[in-house]
């Protein structure tokens, strides 16, 4: 059983009192950019603002096993802070990811235009305990003459996962209200979660999300077979998300990026075989039975 559990709770509350162990952890806190948020202010002060994820990110070590790793995501200008939260909660720096966005590049003034974000990955000690080499097979450079016999290794540069642009351009993915409105405007994409919880845990581990959002961890999780945790404040996003966990929608399958991992050696290892057309098929009846009783039994807890 690999059923995911959704949390309703704040997330240094529930890493206080938790004795659940994590595998790997995708966090992807708010910026701190006075966006509008239903349960949270983004606007605190960058001092507090920093030991706040700090707190979280040595709650997180803590409670992580031997090896595991973290993939912090954060806005360029802050790639420093995020380091500095990380080492100081004794993570060990491995890699800083450019996730190099499709769209045009925020202009700027008086400097280069923004067209990346920063994902720090970090691990439990010097060596992780899973690192999965995968290969892709990208369009070919002008420069190139040749196709790749067997594609390529993924490096730290990721310029091949769109982000969920705003309005309808970002397609069928964001969760939206009836009026079209997106439930939550920073919505990660699913090509994204897959390359990291592909790269970074096996078939079993636990994976942990303490700013769920729209629970796209736990989706790409479950159909990975990996167990996972996502914590949640705002009630909203947990009732989209329980629909989400529920009836997976053809936007959400993983299986429309196989082919791109084609040649990794032990894919088969890493990607259990799911036969999409009969997907609603596979989910435990206790599964489905737990996300169809009212809030407060279906694994959402509001302590």
């Amino acid at each position: 059983m690999n059923d995911p559990c959704l949390i309703l709770n704040d997330s240094e509350k529930y890493l206080s009192n938790t004795n659940n162990r994590f595998d790997l952890t995708f966090m992807d806190p708010p910026f701190n950019q006075n966006k509008e948020y239903r349960s949270h202010q983004d606007n605190m002060e960058a001092e507090h603002y920093w030991e706040w994820l700090k707190r979280i990110c040595e709650r997180i070590y803590e409670r992580t096993s031997p090896g595991g790793a973290i993939y912090f995501m954060q806005r360029e200008k802050n790639a420093h802070r995020v380091m500095e939260a990380l080492d100081s909660s004794g993570w060990t720096f491995q890699n800083m990811i450019v996730w190099k966005k499709k769209t045009s590049a925020v202009p700027e003034t008086f400097r280069f235009g923004k067209h990346y974000q920063v994902i720090v990955f970090a691990t439990k000690g010097k060596k992780p305990r899973v690192f999965n080499k995968l290969r892709i097979d990208p369009p070919l450079l002008v420069t190139e003459k040749y196709a790749r016999p067997n594609g390529m290794y993924v490096t730290d540069v990721w310029d091949d996962i769109r982000e969920l642009t705003s309005g309808y351009f970002a397609g069928d993915e964001p969760l939206r209200f009836p009026d079209g409105k997106r439930v939550h405007n920073q919505q990660s994409p699913i090509a994204l979660l897959l390359r990291i919880i592909l790269s970074s845990s096996k078939v079993g581990d636990m994976v942990f999300d303490p700013f769920a959002g729209t629970a796209t961890t736990l989706v790409v999780a479950y159909q990975l077979q990996r167990h996972s945790i996502g914590i949640e404040l705002d009630p909203v996003n947990v009732e989209f998300s329980r629909k989400r966990l529920l009836n997976i929608r053809p936007s959400d399958l993983i299986t429309r990026y196989l082919n791109e991992y084609r040649y990794t050696e032990n894919l088969l290892d890493l990607w259990p075989k799911i036969d999409p057309e009969n997907y609603t098929l596979i989910k435990s009846t206790a599964y489905q039975a737990a996300l169809l009783e009212q809030e407060g039994d279906y694994k959402i807890d509001e302590e």
